[in-house]
């Protein structure tokens, strides 16, 4: 039995209905390899990476069961002899309108309402392919400090990369909240890359990394680096505005992402995880 039968066994088992057609191989992903199934999106990889699979899986699953931003279903997850695959519904996405965008603000906020007694997750998942510890904590500066920013720039070092002022920097970051934030469901990786738009125009996010978190977390980084427009952040403040100084608190969160990808990608972005850094340390 080949890998694909293996797959289409699978999704037969989870559907009660067999996949139609052959596999078509789809372009874009930098971790894995993608493939269309008949009405199904299926992700592919070394068997070793099926926690990877198992935990986006989990994730989706959370996202999809509070019934407010669109995500991927997801069917199954497992591994073949020689790969591991996780199988999701195929959604045909097109360019995100206006419309879309100030939608996708309103639910994004619904979203965030979902909540729980402590920050974290059940278990540690991926942010990329680098690790996210979520041990849960009832205190988000703890949480931050140690399961975020203390574990990329202790990732970092393990690279090379060391950087001034962190210490710094993590003894003092109760001096950015004025209030504790409440925890909120986060898609945890929101940048415009994991997010569009079906042919109808409903907003559509994917690829999480979910955690539950300060809900500014998931806003920061949709400034990183672009692809969300006006109309989203307007009817997100207006749907729930965010408290003070969250405009600070945008480079402290997406601090975690650039030490992310110095990790990944290498130096330049540590160059510019020290400016921020320091930037971050002048505000105090």
């Amino acid at each position: 039995m080949t890998d694909l039968d293996v797959i289409r066994e699978t999704i037969t088992r989870e559907t009660g209905k067999e996949p139609t057609g052959t596999p078509q191989a789809i372009g874009g992903g930098c971790i894995n390899e993608t493939f269309r199934l008949g009405n199904y999106f299926i992700k592919s990889n070394s068997p070793s990476r099926i926690d990877m699979f198992e935990l986006e899986h989990l994730g989706l699953a959370a996202l999809h069961d509070t019934a407010t931003v669109k995500v991927p279903r997801p069917i199954c997850s497992g591994v073949t002899r020689d790969r591991s695959y996780l199988v999701l519904e195929f959604l045909t996405l097109a360019d995100s309108s206006s419309r879309a965008q100030e939608i996708l603000g309103r639910q994004l906020a619904d979203l965030h309402r979902a909540t729980t007694d402590h920050f974290g997750w059940p278990r540690t998942n991926y942010i990329g392919t680098t690790s996210q510890p979520n041990t849960p904590s009832s205190s988000w500066v703890d949480f931050l400090r140690e399961s975020r920013l203390g574990h990329m720039i202790r990732l970092a070092g393990e690279c090379g990369f060391s950087f001034r002022g962190a210490d710094t920097l993590l003894d003092n970051l109760d001096c950015f909240f004025e209030e504790p934030p409440p925890p909120s469901l986060l898609h945890g990786d929101l940048w415009g890359g994991n997010s569009g738009a079906l042919t109808n125009g409903v907003p559509v996010i994917f690829d999480p990394a979910v955690y539950y978190g300060d809900r500014e977390a998931d806003l920061a980084m949709t400034q990183l680096f672009g692809g969300f427009n006006s109309s989203f952040y307007r009817a997100y403040q207006e749907a729930w505005p965010l408290p003070p100084g969250h405009e600070l608190r945008t480079e402290l969160y997406n601090l975690y992402h650039i030490l992310n990808h110095s990790i990944l990608f290498g130096g330049s972005y540590a160059l510019q995880a020290q400016s921020m850094i320091d930037s971050l340390l002048q505000s105090l």
